[in-house]
């Protein structure tokens, strides 16, 4: 774990205090600290369960901008942060 992916899964708290009762259902606050929870302890992204961390937020944050819950902005920023909690994924 580094400090950036620490202060990433700080930054998905946060917004999960400021935003749960209003803007999240409570199994949409559960799947969103599932997923931060397993990216923050992962070594790579091929880790156990990462993948599925990866696409369950993914589908998550699509759900709540296409809805309307969330705008587009929010909700890319609020994936953006969970997907930071985990590795680096390396590009060749």
């Amino acid at each position: 774990m580094t400090s950036q992916r620490a202060q990433a899964y700080g930054r998905v708290m946060k917004t999960l205090d400021d935003m749960s009762a209003a803007k999240l259902l409570a199994s949409e606050q559960q799947r969103i600290r599932d997923a931060s929870d397993t990216l923050l302890f992962c070594d790579s992204p091929d880790a156990p369960g990462a993948r599925d961390a990866f696409a369950d937020i993914e589908e998550l944050i699509r759900h709540l901008s296409e809805t309307e819950r969330w705008t587009d902005e929010r909700a890319r920023a609020l994936g953006d942060d969970v997907t930071a909690c985990g590795p680096v994924v390396q590009l060749a």
